[in-house]
């Protein structure tokens, strides 16, 4: 299985500290090995910063087995954490969904929508429509995602079809009210790319990032 990550030039300018949240977020849970091979440093080296995190109460540690000897410790992002990646000023945007709905109803929530999905479709198919193959159609997807905050990436999997994932959910907050907006983006994504797209993981359903099983379209 390879992972493409879109953002390396960013992480470029991160401190240590950022670039272990970061590794968290895009990641999952690390042990402190798994995470000092990637950025380059000792285990111990990132287990210092591991416990410097922690003290700030971005970072947590837990125990899991591997099987036989001793359990192995892992860390991974608390709740303090998750703020450092923010959703898109969710007070003010929720309320303003809220008043939509209270002044037009539930026609006038769908009717937000669909200006946003025509605006979106309109958008990506522009910057899809010289691509030729699916991976690169999904590549440059993924791209686009990430400037606009989803910290996307995409993996080629061993049958050969694609995962698109994105590890934040920067309107997570107005999806929670309105889980119309992220019908719209599946139903965009499988119209640009030209594939069939299925979610295979979901932020609102407690999973840790949003992931699209992406095929050619069957005949």
């Amino acid at each position: 299985m390879k992972i493409l990550s879109t953002e390396p030039s960013h992480e470029e300018h991160l401190s240590t500290s950022q670039r272990l949240l970061h590794l968290l977020k895009t990641r999952g849970p690390q042990q402190a090995a798994e995470a000092g091979k990637v950025l380059g440093m000792t285990a111990e080296a990132a287990r210092q910063q591991f416990n410097k995190l922690a003290a700030e109460g971005l970072v947590a540690a837990f125990s899991k087995s591997r099987g036989v000897g001793r359990p192995s410790q892992f860390w991974q992002l608390t709740a303090e954490g998750q703020k450092q990646f923010p959703d898109t000023h969710p007070e003010l945007t929720v309320q303003l969904l809220e008043i939509v709905r209270e002044t037009f109803g539930e026609q006038g929530i769908d009717l937000l929508i669909e200006k946003r999905e025509k605006k979106t479709r309109e958008f990506y198919r522009h910057e899809l429509a010289a691509l030729g193959g699916l991976t690169e159609r999904v590549a440059r997807l993924a791209e686009i995602r990430s400037a606009e905050g989803y910290m996307a990436e995409y993996e080629v999997l061993d049958d050969g079809s694609l995962l698109l994932i994105e590890n934040h959910c920067p309107i997570c907050a107005a999806a929670t009210v309105c889980q119309g907006f992220c019908r719209a983006e599946q139903a965009i994504f499988s119209e640009v790319l030209h594939a069939d797209v299925v979610r295979v993981e979901h932020i609102l359903s407690q999973a840790r990032r949003c992931a699209y099983r992406v095929q050619p379209w069957r005949e």
